[in-house]
């Protein structure tokens, strides 16, 4: 594969992996709020949610792979397991780096949900809320999409997306007087 094929992957898995997690951060609130998405029993909207967020951590498989792969910039598997040491890019790279970290345990807490207890699952699932802006700022600084019209329309839509769910959940929890630690799904 070529160096070209590899950074058209790379980007192109990037922006896959930010509309999928989009989906999956609103799926995960509309799970929390017990919203039934239309044409699908309740039991479908987390099921949905699950098959997604194993389909965009598949994505995300690829994109750190890819980039990886991919040797017009040095990246290596300690650069995106350790965050902020890397010799490309370092911040931008790191914050990557946090957002997968992040991602790591909660999709591992969620293999070993029946083993670990709900508690410490849920505990962790809050994770993926803070791994969300972590990797939206990392596509925003390290993306050399970044500033194209196309790129700059799907990161508004999949932001005020994702703010949009997360101001709807904290005004279902205002109104049932509800902590947010104490719902029953992150």
């Amino acid at each position: 594969m070529t160096t070209e094929t590899l950074w058209y992957a790379n980007r192109a898995t990037g922006a896959v992996c930010l509309i999928l997690f989009t989906i999956v951060v609103v799926l995960g609130i509309a799970v929390h709020l017990r919203t039934k998405l239309p044409a699908l029993p309740r039991f479908g909207t987390i099921r949905l949610h699950r098959t997604l967020s194993l389909s965009a951590t598949a994505f995300l498989a690829l994109h750190i792979t890819t980039a990886i792969v991919d040797t017009y910039v040095n990246i290596t598997l300690t650069d995106v397991l350790i965050p902020f040491v890397s010799d490309y890019q370092p911040l931008w790279l790191g914050l990557g780096t946090v957002a997968f970290d992040l991602m790591l345990a909660v999709v591992i807490t969620s293999l070993l949900r029946n083993r670990i207890g709900h508690r410490a699952w849920r505990t962790t699932h809050w994770l993926a809320y803070a791994s969300w802006p972590f990797a939206l700022i990392h596509g925003l600084g390290i993306g050399t999409d970044t500033g194209t019209d196309w790129m700059t329309w799907l990161t508004i839509a999949c932001a005020t997306t994702v703010l949009a769910a997360a101001a709807t959940r904290m005004r279902a929890n205002t109104r049932t007087g509800t902590r947010i630690s104490e719902g029953a799904h992150p």
